[in-house]
């Protein structure tokens, strides 16, 4: 697999759309920390690391709203990729949605949000969009 952040996107998306409560994938360091700041900002109900020796898997709970059995996730989108990385300076930052949605950031600090990063004034490869 040469993307597997674009993996992990595409298996969400498909479980949003198929309307599935639970969706579950390969673990990697960095797929466990996207799933730890969609938990954070709320787009994901609960999450959990299974490891079975190997590579391990995650289960994600997605989250619905009960009346219009909509998901929490409208939209997920790759930004960077490997043919064409693409990063953001502390000062040009990307707003998603006008401030209602996230950029998920991997930074020297870790992986954290865009309003985060902007706090802690760095820059980083920009990953993905969710809102």
């Amino acid at each position: 697999m040469t993307d597997p952040i674009a993996d992990y996107l595409t298996r969400l998306r498909n479980a949003i759309k198929a309307n599935h409560r639970i969706v579950e994938m390969p673990a990697s360091n960095m797929k466990k920390e996207i799933t730890k700041v969609l938990k954070e900002q709320g787009f994901i109900k609960n999450y959990k690391f299974e490891d079975d020796g190997v590579q391990g898997t995650i289960k994600i709970a997605l989250k619905y709203n009960p009346q219009t059995k909509l998901s929490a996730i409208e939209n997920l989108t790759r930004v960077s990729k490997p043919g064409l990385r693409k990063y953001a300076g502390a000062e040009a930052l990307p707003r998603v949605l006008n401030g209602l949605g996230i950029a998920i950031m991997s930074t020297s600090k870790g992986v954290i949000t865009n309003k985060k990063a902007k706090e802690l004034h760095i820059g980083g490869e920009v990953l993905c969009y969710v809102y």
